[in-house]
C-alpha cells in the first residue's frame, strides 16, 4: 500500500478522498493549502501526492512547479477545469497523470495504481539498457537520462524522455498506442489526449511539427513509429 498526501481545500471532497484511500489500506495524510503540501513533502517521504488546481493560496499549477523543484514524488492532478492548453501545460511541468472532476473512486484507484507501479519498477526493478541508442542525429542514454540532437542536450520532461527512450529502442517500427500505454504509462487502458499531448510536446523539442515530421511518424489508427530523416 502506498503514503499518500491529498492537498485539497474542499472538505467534503477531502473526507471523500481519506475515506476512499483509508479503506483501501493506504495511509493518508491531507492539507488544505499549496504551502503546506510543500512543507508536508518537503519533510515526509510520500508515494504520490493527489492535487487540486483551486487552492486558496496558491494555484495549483504553481504549486506543481514547486513541488517539482524539491521532490520526483509523483503527483496526480485532480480538477473540474477540463481546458486542454491547461492540461498539456501541467503534463509538461511534470504532472503524472491527471484526473477531471466529478470522478469515481475506481478511476481514481487505477491512475494511482498505475501510476505507483511506474514508480515502483523505476525505484527497483526494470534495470535500462546500458548501452546509449543512436537514431540519426539523436543519442539517448537511458542510464544516465539523457538525449542530444545533433550534439545539443535536449530538456526533456521525465515522461517525455521515457516516450523517446522507448521508441529509440525499437527504431522503424511501428508501436500501437496500446503499446505506449502499457508500456510508458504502465496503463491497460487511457486516452489517447495524453499520448498526443506528449508527442506534440516531443516533436517541438525535436524541432518537427505532425504536419512535417522528422523522426517521429504517426500512423492515424495504427501507432507511431520513430526513425532517422531521409
Amino acid at each position: 500500500m502506498a503514503s499518500v498526501l491529498v492537498v485539497e481545500d474542499d472538505q467534503f471532497v477531502r473526507s471523500a478522498l481519506i475515506r476512499h484511500l483509508t479503506e483501501a489500506s493506504h495511509t493518508v495524510r491531507s492539507v488544505g493549502t499549496a504551502l503546506e503540501a510543500l512543507r508536508e513533502v518537503a519533510h515526509v517521504g510520500f508515494d504520490v501526492v493527489i492535487l487540486d488546481l483551486g487552492l486558496p493560496d496558491l494555484d495549483g499549477a504553481e504549486a506543481l512547479k514547486m513541488l517539482r523543484g524539491i521532490t520526483d514524488v509523483p503527483v496526480i492532478i485532480a480538477t473540474a477545469r477540463d481546458d486542454e492548453a491547461e492540461i498539456v501545460r501541467l503534463l509538461n511541468d511534470g504532472a503524472d497523470d491527471y484526473l477531471t472532476k466529478p470522478f469515481s473512486v475506481e478511476h481514481l484507484s487505477a491512475r494511482m495504481a498505475a501510476v505507483l507501479r511506474r514508480s515502483r519498477g523505476a525505484a527497483a526493478g526494470g534495470e535500462p539498457p546500458s548501452r546509449v541508442l543512436q537514431v540519426g542525429g539523436l543519442s539517448i542514454d537511458p542510464l544516465r537520462r539523457q538525449a542530444e540532437l545533433d550534439g545539443v542536450a535536449l530538456d526533456l520532461t521525465r515522461r517525455e524522455f521515457d516516450l523517446l527512450a522507448f521508441l529509440a529502442g525499437r527504431p522503424g517500427v511501428v508501436v500501437p498506442r496500446r503499446e505506449l500505454l502499457a508500456e510508458v504509462w504502465q496503463q491497460s487502458y487511457g486516452d489517447d489526449q495524453t499520448i498526443d499531448v506528449h508527442l506534440s510536446w516531443l516533436r517541438r523539442k525535436l524541432g518537427e511539427t505532425a504536419a512535417r515530421p522528422r523522426y517521429l511518424h504517426t500512423l492515424r489508427g495504427v501507432g507511431v513509429k520513430l526513425e532517422p530523416p531521409l
